[in-house]
């Protein structure tokens, strides 16, 4: 059996954190108001979104060490999490949000031992299933983050940019063709 514990939890979260972190340094600041549709996040408040979800989730899980959203204020916390979006307002804030954020996440991700990760947490009455292990619910950080890295990517194409992991691919894909003709 694989095992997948803390160690490769972490190590996927930063992977996934660094190439989040590329994406935002390679967006120029004058394009963090940019929206590619109404009602949608703009680069800035998505790369805010990123940084405060994994603060979040570690004053849950870390701190709180939650076992149970019965009767949890998802109102509260959803306002909470909001005015510290609110609070990062430049690119420089939200870079070092990111950094240091994604860090603090992933190093106490790093040292989780097996019965934490795979203790059972009480999901809200109308949710199905009614419970989850933490392991799935840690790793739906790096889930949610994958999938606001995605819509940035999709961004930076808007922005006539090409994402770093798409020139990163072509040119692997360059390599490999000019050694099978050598």
């Amino acid at each position: 059996m694989t095992y997948y514990g803390g160690k490769e939890l972490a190590d996927s979260f930063r992977t996934v954190r660094k190439n989040a972190l590329i994406v935002a340094e390679e967006i120029p600041e004058e394009h963090y108001d940019f929206q590619a549709a109404p009602e949608v996040r703009s680069v800035a408040e998505m790369l805010s979104h990123i940084a405060v979800s994994a603060s979040r989730n570690y004053e849950l899980h870390a701190v709180n060490r939650v076992t149970t959203f019965e009767g949890f204020d998802w109102g509260a916390f959803t306002e909470k999490r909001k005015e510290e979006e609110q609070r990062l307002r430049t690119k420089p804030q939200i870079l070092e949000a990111l950094r240091q954020e994604g860090e603090k996440w992933a190093s106490w991700l790093q040292g989780l031992p097996e019965d934490f990760l795979s203790g059972q947490v009480r999901m809200s009455p109308h949710l199905i299933p009614s419970t989850k292990s933490r392991f799935e619910l840690l790793l739906s950080v790096k889930e949610h983050e994958m999938h606001h890295r995605a819509q940035l990517m999709l961004i930076q194409r808007l922005l006539g940019m090409v994402p770093h992991l798409t020139r990163e691919r072509e040119k692997m894909r360059q390599t490999v063709a000019r050694a099978q003709t050598s």
